[in-house]
This record gives C-alpha cells, structure tokens and sequence, in this order.
C-alpha cells in the first residue's frame, strides 16, 4: 500500500520535541488556545465579514458538525479550491477539528489538474465557489466527479446550481445541528494537510504537513518577522498558496494574536487602500507584482504608513527591482522568501542591510535547519561557490505522499531533500538563488512542468516535435517558449495552442507565451533534445 507520511526517524522526532520546536499540540487545539488568549479581538475579515477569533471557533466548529454529519471522517481528504474569502478559515479549521484533511488546489487549476489530484489523494470531497473570476466551477466539479467516483460530497460556496448532490456550504451548520464530534480526531504527528510540489515530474506531487511540523514552520516565521498582537496581514496571494497561508502569512499571524485581512485581489490600488484602511503592517507579493505595485506607490494618495514589511517572494527577485522596491516603500522593510511547501524557508532578517536585502534570498528560519550545497556528486561546495540545495530540519518533509519511487530518488539516505534549486551560500549563510536543477519554469511563482505542457500539445494533430522552455523575463522572471516542429504545413500559433489547452481543461498559465517554429528538433548525443541549445536562441 502506498506511504502516506515518511515519518522522521525516531532519534530526530525525540530531539525536535526536546527542544520545543515540536509540540504536540494540533491545530484546533491551536485554535481553542487563540481564542482563550484573544477572544474578542477580530481574527479575520474580507470585504464581506469580519470574525473574531472566538467567532472563527464557533463556525468552524457548526462546519466541522455539519461535515460529520455528511459522513466525513477523519482521515478522509478533501480538495479546497476556495478564494481568499474567510470561509476558507472557517472550512480549514472545520475539517482538521475532525480529522479530514485539506488538500490545497490552486485556483487556476481545471479538469485535467483536479482530476489528478483527486485521484492521487482519494479525496472524497470537492469544496468549491459557484463562480469565481467569471469561471463556473459547478461545471467543473460536475466533470471531475464523473470521473472520479469516490468523490462523494462537492460542497458549494454560493449557490450549488441545482447539480445532483451537490450542496451549500451555508447548510452546513444546521445539517450538523445536534451532532457530537470527537473529542480530538487526529495526533500532532499525523498529517494536518496537503501541499502541492512544483509538479516537476508531470503533475504536482502531495506534501504532507503534520501538524507538528506546519505549526511550527508557522511559528517560526512569525517570530523572524517579529509578528505580535498588533500585527495586521495583508493576504494578497491566493490564500491556498503556502507562501501566502504559513510563511508566516495566515496562520501565523493568528498564532502570534494579530489579524488577517483577506484582499479579493492583488491590483495595488485595491490592496493600497485597504493596507489604509486596516492600518496593515505585513504583506506579501510576488516579483510578478512588484513593477505594477512600484508604479503605483509612486501615485498614490494612500497613506502606506503603518505598512512595517513587504515581503516579496516565490520566485528570483532581481536585485535591480529589490534596491526599487527598498527605495520607494521606505521606511517599509523589504524582506525577499524563498521557501518551498516541502519545507525549508528562508528569509532576510528585518535588520540585515540594504545590500543583503537587495540581492540575497535570505537564510533558513530555525538554527535547527540543516543545510547542504553540493556538487553533482554531493560533495560539498565552498562558500559562495554554486551547488545543488539539499536540507533536512524539523519542518521540512522526508516523502511525498504516496510516490515511493519518487522519494527513493531526491531524498538522501541521510534524510536530505534535493530541492533540486542550485544556491550559493554566503558567509553569512544567507542563500542567493542562482538557477534550478529540475527541468522546471518559474513564472511569476507559478510552477510550469514542462514534461506535462509537452506532453499535452504533442496531443494536437499539427504538432510533431515540441520543446518548453523558459526564458528569461523582466516582470515574470520567466517566460514559456514552445519550439515546435509542425506535422505539415504551417505550425499551429500560440492562439491556436492556448484554445487547445484550454478545451484539454489545462491552467491557462501554462500556455506557453511564445510559440517558435523550428524545422527540426535539436538532439544531444543519447537522442534527448536540447534544450540547452534551444535556451541559447533565447539569450
């Protein structure tokens, strides 16, 4: 049967539970220790509603009823593919308070993306906006379900639209009327949740967090960002995303007593204007955003005041826009992330100078992260030298959900993780990121497997040969290019191949940005393409 938690070795789980960073505590013990601490004072708001930390508790726990009542139990996982909307706290807390587990989709994610997960996870549930961004999600939910028959529930945020079995997440509460839950439905050491890896493979693997391990991920953030009662989030990002939900974005943000404010979207006059509203001191982006939210700081009436960090990460920043970014949000601290929903986070501390903020990635958050840069061989590399990135610590996972033969090739048998990001380390142990390994494109944070891409459009009958790559990219960091040889005639064009992967149910940012046709197909000595020799048409 396939593994669902690689559990660390029992000598590593002992030294991180005597040392504090492992507490044993779970999440909606987390939870009931909030509101004990907090009460009254506001936990979350949207531009809907707004709920106190004791009031977080209640719905969640009307939710968690309501779920059970369904038949939800503990152990069964659930997709989420909910919007920044304070629901998705109230559903999240309501699913760990009984044992479920979410799992996190993103919100571009379709037919082709859903389905997989669905069924790598066995999910027995799909929670879901009726629309959102002028999409219909009932739509999708209906195609996924007829595909995957142990999805059993798909739970509506609005109206379900008159689908068969399909339900409000508003009925949820009073179908739960009278229900009793169990007292505690899961142990700090099993999974809390599901993340989702990069996809490098093909198509995104699980990460499974305990809640050992993501709350302390959580914790330890905050405290690097010095996060107390007084502190306000911005959420700009979708909620789902690891960067935005634990580094240390929502929850730790609760964690530390302090409110989060959910931004229906990322444009920076919006998000300007509830930063003065809500007197918000941390927010985060990522380097997609940072050229649009630099115009517009240069125009604003808003008063920015109280913003204390801007983190920016997910994906390379460049130091050009970092020192921008320093400059024109001052006395606002820049603070760039790179972290991974495997584990490992790093970031530049609120202290460090101008020089280290402008063009170092920061260093890791716990003294109990173990780091190592390597050679092709695994033999360290000096200080300042480039090397693979291997990493192993009290919140970073030792497997994949249910991919044995994934982990037995990217972990070490020490423990390590091949990140598979190729890093150099400076004396100071700050990291700078200088490239990857894995046959990856970062666009915008958004992370492209170019092996499904390709696997997709070699299925359109003009196409022979087809090549992904990323180049480089101002704003995005980087961009896809399909090289494609054509079948005959004319090679489809990049309209043609978006429609395409649109009717195959693909994200749309996986679509490649430029299309170039080529006549044949370059090839390395063992047969492979080049894509190193393609990448060098794009310099």
């Amino acid at each position: 049967m396939p593994v669902d938690l690689t559990e660390w070795p029992s000598d590593a789980a002992e030294g991180y539970r005597a040392a504090g960073y492992w507490t044993g505590a779970t999440y909606p013990e987390f939870l009931a220790e909030l509101v004990q601490r907090h009460g009254e004072r506001t936990a979350v708001l949207d531009d809907r509603m707004r709920l106190s930390f004791r009031e977080l508790d209640e719905q969640s726990a009307a939710v968690a009823r309501g779920l059970h009542a369904l038949g939800i139990r503990a152990g069964e996982r659930i997709l989420v593919q909910l919007p920044n909307r304070a629901e998705f706290l109230v559903l999240w807390f309501a699913l760990v308070r009984i044992g479920a587990v979410p799992v996190h989709t993103q919100p571009g994610h379709r037919r082709s993306e859903i389905t997989h997960l669905a069924e790598l996870s066995g999910a027995s549930g799909y929670v879901i906006p009726d629309r959102h961004d002028r999409f219909d999600h009932r739509r999708l939910a209906a195609e996924v379900r007829a595909e995957c028959p142990a999805l059993r529930h798909v739970i509506v945020l609005g109206d379900p639209g008159g689908e068969p079995g399909f339900i409000a997440f508003s009925e949820l509460a009073g179908l739960g009327a009278g229900t009793v839950l169990p007292e505690r439905a899961a142990n700090a050491g099993e999974i809390a949740v599901l993340l989702l890896s990069g996809g490098t493979t093909g198509k995104p693997k699980l990460i499974p967090r305990t809640h050992d391990d993501y709350r302390y991920n959580g914790v330890a953030a905050a405290a690097v960002c010095e996060l107390g009662e007084d502190s306000v989030y911005l959420a700009t990002l979708p909620i789902s995303f690891n960067y935005t939900w634990n580094c240390p974005g929502v929850l730790g943000t609760l964690g530390a007593g302090g409110t989060v404010v959910l931004a229906g979207n990322p444009d920076p006059g919006y998000c300007f204007e509830l930063i003065e509203r809500h007197r918000v001191t941390i927010t985060a982006i990522n380097p997609q955003l940072a050229p649009v939210w630099l115009d517009e700081v240069e125009h604003t009436s808003a008063d920015l005041s109280s913003l204390r960090v801007l983190q920016i990460g997910s994906a390379r920043l460049a130091d050009d826009t970092a020192r921008q970014v320093i400059e024109r949000f001052e006395p606002a601290v820049l603070q760039q992330v790179f972290g991974m929903a495997e584990g490992l986070l790093n970031l530049t501390r609120l202290g460090d100078d101008r020089e280290t903020l402008a063009t170092t990635q920061g260093k890791p958050i716990s003294v109990a992260d173990e780091i190592r840069v390597v050679d092709p061989e695994d033999n360290e590399v000096a200080a300042g030298e480039p090397g693979e990135l291997l990493t192993r610590g009290p919140y970073t996972l030792r497997g994949y959900y249910r991919a044995e033969e994934h982990n037995a090739k990217n972990f070490t048998p020490d423990g390590f993780y091949r990140t598979g990001d190729l890093v150099r380390r400076t004396e100071s142990g700050h990291l700078i990121v200088v490239g990857r390994v894995k046959d990856q494109i970062n666009r915008g944070g958004e992370k492209i497997a170019a092996t499904e891409v390709e696997g997709h459009l070699l299925a359109h009958p003009g196409i022979r040969s087809v090549a992904l790559v990323g180049a480089p990219d101002t704003d995005l960091g980087e961009r896809s290019v399909a090289f494609v040889v054509a079948q005959h005639g004319d090679a489809p064009n990049r309209l043609e191949l978006t429609k395409f992967l649109e009717q195959r149910g693909i994200a749309a940012y996986k679509a490649p940005d430029r299309v170039e046709h080529i006549e044949t197909m370059p090839l390395t000595p063992l047969g492979k393409m080049d894509k190193k020799a393609l990448a060098e048409r794009l310099a």
